[in-house]
């Protein structure tokens, strides 16, 4: 069975104190009640960069600068294959609001696994901590 493919733009969004924004998903729908890094789906078109800044402002109503690669994910679900590009970004304007989301924080690395992610997820976060070193 071949699964459907999304190809997802990833920002991880550091403060000038460096913490990290993360958002916590509606529930129902997929992933519904956990936590993610903002972003979505790249439309036709799109760079992953554009991607990423769009997905921001449509979930959170804030501007981003996408900065330097930090890792791509392929990860199989039971019902769809994604790939995530993530980015590390800055935040440069806006109030952060919960438009797409239920809530949002600003956590530090040390905080973060008191927080529940999708599966795929847990790779970005490792990758975050092997870099702190």
């Amino acid at each position: 069975m071949i699964l459907p493919h999304k190809l997802i733009g990833v920002a991880v969004i550091w403060n000038e104190a460096g913490e990290i924004l993360i958002d916590k998903r509606k529930p129902g729908g997929v992933f519904g009640g956990l936590w993610e890094f903002p972003g979505g789906k790249k439309e036709t078109g799109e760079t992953i960069k554009n991607c990423i800044q769009r997905e921001v402002l449509e979930e959170l109503g804030i501007d981003v600068g996408v900065e330097e690669h930090l890792i791509t994910i392929d990860h199989n679900y039971s019902e769809i294959r994604v790939t995530l590009h993530v980015y590390h970004c800055s935040y440069l304007r806006g109030i952060p609001k919960t438009i797409e989301c239920d809530e949002f924080r600003w956590v530090t690395l040390d905080e973060i696994d008191e927080f529940t992610f999708p599966e795929a997820n847990k790779q970005i976060i490792t990758a975050l901590k092997k870099n702190k070193n």
